[in-house]
Formats: structure tokens, sequence, C-alpha cells
């Protein structure tokens, strides 16, 4: 089920005049820190906890349960030092509006921690309440800085030796000279007896191809990660099925280009992507900036390695990982597994239709989708009117198709580039470190981000009908008033960021045929429910993967592992996302994917995870859910 419209949140509706006492307002909050109760909330408060307090992500609703859960889990971790920024600002959206603050505080649990967080309070008929708290991990005392990795000044030896590597990005043939790992500032570190930071382990690692960590794939996600757990001296290697790093972009389609902005679009530690880059980046760009940057910090990327299969010893704690690479099959063992393989893209999806030996085109899924240039002249067809399918069919009528067609199945939510990234440009821009602006953006309760998405964007969609009502006439099944949550955290997708076709739609320049659904092929085409007949030579289908990369992790690392596993993606029922950047149900493995901002943010809290464990001092997990009260 869907849990976001069912939480007990909503946007304060208060007045805030512009003269209001911020200063004493921080105060008075501060002071409040070392014993919050039920009334220090508003009834409907939230606080979302991203790993500093209940050691992964929660989300609290209501007042009573935030006070149960900051009561409980202050007795755990012991925060203190609390300091309010006392330069707080006020933040309007129509009828809404609260006042926002940023504070830090420090635990002195083990592990000891740093933390930051914001207050978002709203006044009352008896003062100010907190209405939003984020808290969130920021560093462990005695560690090195997550956020900060100095660039590579010569080629290090990470994995291999001095002529396979490139500035750390791997070009060795065979598995046979890699004999020897480094720490994370390039420190040779011969037979695994101790890699950097590893006090909690006692027993070496009886291997020359052996690592605290190995990451499973080589795209954001990846290569954020072994960024992150390179920063903090973790010896670490990134499996990557490509033959070059940037290529999980460069494969895919020629006309891909992301539909968020460019200063959205960084990898850790620095700006990726320069003005030179355009504001919306294609795939090559993205290809490009990311082999860069991998070459700048040294990153430790075995490229055309796939890991084939693998085993958890209980006793040992260790993973035995086997793998193939440049076509030869070896083995390896780490301490702890990331699958940064993605919320989804392993596995195609493509409807079952009868007589599928009569059709005499071409048939193939967006996966193997490359370009429409070889299909002039030829009747195309797209299954799905998602972001891919509406490329797809872009594609095809720039490369002069005879015809076009978009099959709709279901109605699809669609709302132009713009509605999102003016908003996205306010945050994430050049005059803005990334990092804050994630810690802005990326914190926020998803069942609140749903609430202020929602408002802008319907507050735009009802300005201007007339954009809708075209494809209305089109015939295209249009979705004005979406759930944009729903559709990224739930379906993986669904709708369309219009960046130019829906205008093609809306001129009849690509068709649409949207009320039935297919039914069987025919030898130049589709037979469809009603009766019509849509001619064919090319189809794609655009129509997703399978979501749960559970069951990709079942195929490679057996079922036994699987079933302690959380199921990846989609939403809980406390609306955090399932099984994604957290503890997942095995000691040793995480699951890490996402858009890149998500790569990019989160990745940091997965190597803060695996450090405090490779130190002995794990972070304690909160898993209780104190009472909610009632909301007139």
């Amino acid at each position: 089920m869907y849990t976001l419209p069912h939480l007990p949140v909503s946007l304060p509706n208060a007045f805030i005049p512009d003269r209001v006492l911020l200063g004493a307002i921080a105060a008075a909050v501060e002071s409040a820190f070392n014993d919050l109760k039920d009334s220090h909330f508003s009834k409907d408060a939230v606080w979302r906890d991203i790993f500093a307090l209940t050691g992964t992500l929660r989300t609290f609703y209501t007042s009573s349960s935030v006070a149960g859960a900051w009561k409980a889990t202050s007795r755990i971790y012991k925060p203190t030092s609390f300091h309010v920024e006392p330069n707080g600002h006020i933040i309007r959206m129509g009828n809404a509006s609260w006042v926002e603050f940023p504070f830090t505080f420090e635990t002195t649990a083990t592990p000891k921690t740093s933390c930051s967080g914001f207050l978002d309070l709203v006044p009352s008929n008896d003062g100010w309440k907190i209405w939003r708290l984020r808290t969130i991990l920021e560093g462990l005392h005695g560690v090195a800085s997550v956020d900060f990795l100095e660039p590579v000044k010569q080629r290090p030896e990470i994995g291999c030796t001095d002529d396979e590597m490139m500035e750390g990005i791997d070009r060795a043939n065979t598995l046979n000279e890699a004999n020897h790992v480094t720490d994370g500032n390039g420190n040779r570190e011969d037979n695994f007896t101790n890699v950097s930071g590893v006090h909690g382990l006692t027993e070496a690692i009886d291997s020359n191809l052996s690592f605290g960590c190995v990451v499973v794939g080589g795209g954001q996600a990846g290569l954020a990660t072994g960024g992150r757990l390179q920063a903090l001296g973790i010896s670490y290697v990134i499996l990557d099925k490509h033959k070059d790093v940037g290529d999980s972009w460069n494969a895919r389609y020629d006309s891909t280009r992301l539909h968020t902005i460019r200063e959205y679009s960084h990898l850790p530690f620095d700006r990726t992507f320069p003005s030179s880059y355009p504001d919306f980046l294609t795939g090559k760009d993205l290809g490009r900036g990311h082999r860069d940057w991998a070459f700048k910090y040294g990153i430790n990327i075995w490229q055309s390695t796939t890991l084939l299969s693998g085993s958890w010893d209980t006793k040992k704690q260790l993973w035995t990982l086997k793998i193939e690479r440049y076509g030869q099959e070896t083995s390896l063992s780490c301490r702890f597994l990331v699958f940064a393989a993605g919320a989804g893209g392993q596995l195609p999806l493509i409807p079952t239709y009868k007589n599928r030996e009569a059709f005499q085109g071409l048939i193939l899924h967006s996966q193997e989708y490359k370009s429409a240039s070889a299909w002039t002249g030829k009747h195309g067809v797209v299954v799905g009117t998602a972001n891919t399918g509406h490329d797809v069919a872009e594609d095809m009528f720039h490369a002069n198709l005879a015809s076009v067609t978009m099959v709709q199945r279901s109605k699809t939510y669609v709302f132009p580039e713009h509605y999102y990234n003016d908003t996205q440009h306010g945050l994430y821009n050049e005059n803005f470190p990334t990092e804050l602006a994630d810690r802005h953006h990326a914190t926020n309760p998803i069942a609140v981000s749903r609430l202020l998405a929602n408002k802008g964007l319907h507050g735009k969609a009802r300005r201007e009908p007339e954009r809708f009502d075209a494809l209305e006439k089109a015939g295209f099944k249009v979705e004005r008033y979406g759930d944009i949550m729903f559709n990224l955290y739930e379906r993986s997708g669904g709708h369309y960021m219009d960046v130019g076709a829906s205008e093609k739609i809306a001129r009849g320049f690509i068709k649409v045929k949207s009320d039935s659904l297919p039914v069987s092929y025919t030898k130049d085409g589709l037979l469809f429910s009603d009766g019509d007949h849509l001619k064919a030579d090319v189809i794609v289908f655009a129509t997703g993967f399978v979501k749960n990369q559970r069951l990709v992790v079942a195929e490679i690392l057996g079922q036994e592992v699987a079933d302690q596993l959380e199921d990846y993606w989609g939403l809980n029922e406390e609306g955090e996302i399932k099984g994604a950047f957290r503890p997942s149900g095995h000691p040793a493995f995480w699951y890490h994917g996402g858009t890149i901002g998500q790569a990019r943010f989160f990745s940091r809290f997965i190597a803060l995870q695996i450090k405090a464990k490779l130190l002995g001092t794990p972070l304690p997990v909160y898993k209780d859910t104190p009472p909610r009260n009632q909301i007139k």
C-alpha cells in the first residue's frame, strides 16, 4: 500500500510576521533540548532521523511518538552540546509558513559522533512549537571526514600493479598481479593484515585478493560509495561490468539526457560538472564527468568485472565472492558488501502478446535501444508512455520514420521540466555548496516532501490548463495532478517530465493509441482488443524493469541471504524507502541506488556505518515506535 497519503502530517497553516525575534526563539528552543517533551511539539509534529540517534533512517509522526522516540534514543546515544544558530529564517509557501533554524550537537555514547539538524517551528496559543525536526549524523569522532577526499597527486596502487593503473582506474587484463591493497591515503598494506581503521577485527584475511568492502556496480551509486570509503581509509574495490568508467551512462540510448539540472548531478567532494557543461547533462556528459572524477580521486574500480556468485561465512564474518574479470574467473573476499546496482534496470519487463512468431519486424526493450537513425521511412511503435517512451518516440520523429505511435496502457502523469527545475535551481546552484543543499533537500521527511511538491506542481498546472487540454485532444490520457512521490518511490517511474515530446503529440506528429490494449502480434504490427490494427516495422517496449533488487540478490548470493534482506525500493509504513542506504537485515550487506543526488548524499552514511563496524563500535539501531496521538 502507498503509505504517504495516510500518514498524519500536514503543512502548517500559520501566518508569521516579518518582524519576529528569531534570536529569542532560538535561545528558548536550545534550552529545551535537554528535556524535550510532548508539549514542545505541535500535535502533528514529524521527526526524521538520518543515522544520528537511531542508527538508521526513521520517521516519527505526532507529538507523543516524536517525544517518546526522542527520550528513548537520547538514553541510548546521550546527545549533548546543542547549539541552535540564531540566524534562522522564515519560510513561506502560500498559506503555509514556519521558522527554520539549523543546529548542531554531539553524542557521547559509543561511538561518539558529531551531528547536525534543522528545527522548524510554528506559532501556537501557548508559544512556539516544533513542527518538523531533522537530525543528521555528520561524522565519527577521531575519524577523517567522509565529505573530503584529496585528489591524487600520483598514480596510486590500489588493488593492482603500477602498470595496470591510470590514476586509480584499472586497466589490468588479469587478477594475477593484484597482490596488495592500499588504505584511503594510498599507503601500501600488503596481505590485508591490518587495513586502516580495522581495529575491531581480530582475524587477518588469508588472501591477497581481500578488501574491507566490495562495491558491486560502477555507476553513480558505486562511485560515490567508493569515494566515501576511500575518504575514511577503508580498503575497497568497485566491481563494474562495463569496459570503462562512465559506460553505465555511455551505453544508454544516444539521446539520453537528464531531466534534472546539472547542479543536482555532481558526485561527492567537488562540482563534477563545471559550468562548461550544459544545464541538462547528456548521457555522454555524465560518462565523461564520471570518468574524470574517478581519475581525479584515484578511485579503485575493476572494469569488465562481473559478480557471479557469493557466500557468507557466519563464523568468519566474511564474504567469499566468485567473479569473472576480462573473461577469467577468480575469487576474492571482503568483510562488507554494497550492492550499488541501482533501484531497477537489471531485469527488463516486456508484456506478453500472442503470436510473437508471426511478427516479421524488429522487437526490442528500451534497455537494448540506442538510436532510431537506421529506421528512417519505417513505421515505429513505442509501448509505454513514461520518460523513456517519450524519448524514444521523439527520436523516431527526428529520424523521419513514416509514422510514430505511442501505445498508452494507463493514464500518465505529465508536467514540464521547468515546473520542477525552477524550484531546484533555488537550492542547487553554483553559489551554494552542494553538501549543504543536500542537507536541506535529502533529509526532508518524504511525506512532507510530497505535500510540498504537490502544492507547487499542482498550482502551476492549474495556471495553464491549455497545455493538458491539447494532450487530451490528441488522445493522450494525462494525469494533471499526479503524485510525483508515488512515481518516484512506488512505481520507480511511470511519469513524463516534458522536455519537448508533448508538443509533438499535441500537434499530431506523434500519434497515440490509448483506447484499448494490444492482444496479439500480426505479420506487420499489433492487433488491439477493440479490433484495431497498428502497422509496425519496429516495436520498442519502454515498459520498465523488475523493481525489487532483492530478486537479483537471490540469484547471485542465494536465497538464504536474500531471505534475511528487506525488499528494496518502495515505501514502508513510515514513508522511508525500503532497504535503501541503511541496515538491510544482513549484518554485512547494504543496498544503494536511486537518483544521482541520493547516490551522492546517502553514500556518506553507508561508509560511516561500515567504518563504525570496522572500529568495533557499530551504530546502535533503534527499532521501537512509540504510539501516536490523535490529531483533530
